[in-house]
């Protein structure tokens, strides 16, 4: 539209540089189609440093139209035709309403490129309506012209002052959820959704460098009975506090998370012998088992482990599970605070069992 209305004036006026302008328009429009273009060719942009890169090259584009459209208004409005005045502001109004319906997440360059387009078409119409005119009212319906363009500024600025805060709610709102969603509520650690994304990951890592995953199934020794006696809430601080040892304790590709009651898991990525997987299971029964502090009451517990590593017993999660629960069952029959690996027969009976 913008290069239409260029050609259509510059012709009629005999004007080279609204030609020029419209020449302009059209390299503009060209180079940011291809920019669009270029961003769907390149796929999934994921890195910050080059999504903002994205982001600067459409700034740029956004700007460059923006001026361009002032200067037509500019130029359009020191001519005496009221119809071509009305073409040239629409055009302002359409390009505002685009702005800021497709630019008000990022309101740095929406409130940019919507200023450039409509502050010189304002301070246009204000000094034309300063030129002497023989028409009625001439002066006052300028004014009353610039005063409106001025007025859908400010509201349109208020739009994507609102816009920008109902995506930033919206957006929050999602991450929240998807939070919520693979994360225990109580400890912050991974549930079992989330678990099962961090194993596959691992143990694709695993079969790669073929290394091995541990799993470590735990389950705390004497957490009902402080349950039972100091009640929920009691409760629920330990486990938040059993949650921060584990975290604690681990490296930074491990994982650690929570199926449920006092039941944790850790994921041990990339150990070359079983050997490292005991040490970490021992080390965990120590530091677990040391008291714990509620509510100015010293509180004891302990923690049997069972061991399953991939891809040795297999690459699924629930087998690996089974394995390590049935090791974990066979840990504390035998005294409690002990870490026991997954046997054969743990195995079979874990198939036998799914």
């Amino acid at each position: 539209m913008f290069v239409g209305i260029c050609i259509l004036i510059g012709r009629e006026l005999d004007s080279p540089f609204l030609l020029c302008l419209g020449g302009g328009g059209g390299i503009i429009t060209f180079a940011r189609l291809l920019t669009i273009r270029a961003y769907r060719r390149a796929g999934p942009v994921l890195a910050f440093d080059e999504l903002r890169r994205w982001e600067q090259r459409y700034a740029i584009g956004n700007l460059t139209l923006a001026a361009l459209l002032a200067l037509l208004n500019v130029v359009a409005i020191s001519t005496h035709n009221p119809l071509l005045h009305l073409i040239t502001v629409s055009l302002v109004f359409g390009f505002g309403a685009g702005i800021v319906s497709r630019t008000s997440v990022r309101p740095g360059m929406c409130v940019a490129a919507l200023l450039t387009a409509t502050v010189p078409t304002v301070i246009a119409l204000a000094m034309h309506a300063s030129e002497p005119n023989t028409m009625s009212l001439h002066r006052e319906l300028f004014l009353i012209e610039a005063f409106i363009v001025a007025a859908i500024t400010g509201l349109s600025l208020q739009t994507v002052a609102h816009l920008y805060r109902s995506a930033v709610e919206h957006h929050t709102a999602r991450h929240d959820m998807a939070k919520l969603a693979r994360t225990d509520a109580l400890t912050g650690l991974s549930n079992r959704l989330l678990l099962r994304e961090q194993f596959q990951d691992r143990a694709a890592n695993a079969v790669r460098a073929k290394s091995l995953v541990a799993l470590h199934y735990l389950d705390l020794d004497g957490f009902k009975a402080i349950n039972d006696r100091h009640g929920h809430p009691a409760g629920d601080a330990l486990l938040e506090q059993v949650a921060r040892r584990l975290e604690n304790m681990v490296r930074a590709d491990d994982v650690v998370a929570r199926l449920g009651g006092d039941e944790f898991i850790v994921l041990q990525a990339g150990i070359a012998e079983e050997t490292e997987a005991e040490l970490l299971a021992r080390r965990i029964i120590r530091e677990i088992s040391k008291p714990y502090l509620l509510e100015d009451i010293s509180m004891s517990i302990s923690v049997s482990v069972g061991i399953a590593t991939a891809p040795k017993l297999g690459l699924e999660l629930e087998r690996l599970l089974a394995c390590a629960d049935a090791a974990l069952y066979r840990a504390k029959a035998g005294g409690k605070a002990r870490a026991l690996f997954c046997l054969d027969a743990d195995a079979v009976a874990a198939d036998m069992a799914a």
